[in-house]
């Protein structure tokens, strides 16, 4: 074990319904960390503080990262979850990035220790929307959520977008992410003669919810985000339910590049698996935090001021962060659910779409 200097976090999922969003992210991180350990004098040591995903447990958690003194965290990975955490790491003058809270509140509350390294639902809404419209010639949108400060979000962007664009909303509609069943919600929607469904929540709910639609008799097209992008909708809902399956994200995919394949291949050695949606934005955050480590910084206000002047270049993307700690750019991606691989494959980028 590396000799103890500096204590960095992940705070997200590790257990739980949508544990796998986390673990990708985590594995990301500690992957970075391992690397980055192999040749530096100052060691960082990586702690895990679990969320499970609830908001409840966000406050002790952020609580924990100051007791411990860690210099940095990565994350929050969910958007609930960070509304609860980051004012308390905010007073604790803890650095924070988060590779995966999209929600675009959390840029509009003046944290000066907040960071995010990728495009927000105001982004991918718009994006999710048109691709709906215009690639998929769909213009009868059901809008359902998890209730979630996440999922209501994209939601709502996505409805606004969609009726901006002569399309219609039959039915709008929130369920519980922890009930077994939808029967209300799955009437609706196939009464309202909706011809595609946009859900706007993780991939646990998203996977019941599509296997009760298909069950159900729904034939049309069944479009989420990237709170669902993950093999566990595939399974969750069958394999012959995810026909016309979707999902959006502002992660794309770091195969295509030189970089990227070589931290494919990292992580496929260290965990025996391949990369899952944010390990690649997980691995960023942390060498983003890491980069001011290894320029000389050792306290959380140095990192913080390196972030705040530096522009660095990661695997998924040039980062650089705006005063209110938002990216500086980034795009919008979309994947198809494969029945075949039980998978999601990269249609490529549809940012342009926007606007």
């Amino acid at each position: 074990m590396a000799p103890v200097g500096l204590s960095i976090g992940f705070f997200g999922a590790l257990t739980g319904p949508n544990a796998q969003s986390g673990i990708n992210i985590d594995n990301g991180v500690e992957l970075a960390v391992s690397q980055y350990n192999q040749s530096a004098k100052i060691k960082v040591t990586l702690v895990n503080l679990d969320s499970q995903g609830d908001p409840d447990q966000a406050s002790q958690l952020a609580q924990k990262a100051i007791s411990d003194k860690l210099v940095a965290v990565v994350g929050p990975a969910f958007s609930g979850e960070s509304f609860v955490a980051d004012p308390i790491l905010e007073q604790g003058q803890i650095v924070n990035v988060t590779p995966s809270a999209t929600n675009p509140a959390l840029a509009a509350e003046g944290w000066k220790y907040w960071h995010r390294i990728v495009g927000s639902d105001n982004a991918q809404g718009p994006a999710a929307a048109q691709f709906i419209v215009k690639r998929l010639g769909s213009t009868k949108v059901a809008v359902i959520d998890d209730g979630s400060w996440y999922g209501k979000s994209i939601a709502n962007s996505v409805k606004s977008t969609l009726l901006t664009l002569s399309a219609t909303v039959p039915t709008s509609q929130s369920i519980n992410p922890a009930a077994p069943y939808y029967l209300s919600t799955v009437n609706a929607i196939i009464s309202s003669g909706a011809t595609s469904v946009f859900f706007g929540g993780y991939y646990d709910a998203a996977g019941r919810l599509l296997k009760q639609l298909r069950n159900a008799g729904f034939k049309g097209q069944f479009i989420s985000d990237d709170g669902a992008l993950d093999p566990k909708l595939i399974s969750t809902a069958g394999n012959s339910a995810v026909s016309n399956t979707y999902a959006t994200c502002p992660c794309g995919d770091v195969s295509t590049t030189v970089q990227g394949r070589a931290f494919t291949s990292a992580y496929q050695t260290m965990f025996r698996s391949a990369p899952g949606t944010y390990s690649a934005e997980g691995y960023d955050a942390a060498n983003v935090i890491l980069s001011a480590i290894r320029a000389g910084n050792r306290t959380s206000n140095g990192i913080n001021s390196y972030l705040a002047s530096h522009t660095f270049t990661g695997i998924t993307k040039r980062i650089q962060f705006s005063s209110n700690g938002d990216l500086k750019g980034g795009g919008i991606y979309v994947y198809q659910a494969e029945a075949s691989s039980s998978t999601f494959s990269s249609l490529g980028l549809v940012s342009s779409l926007v606007g």
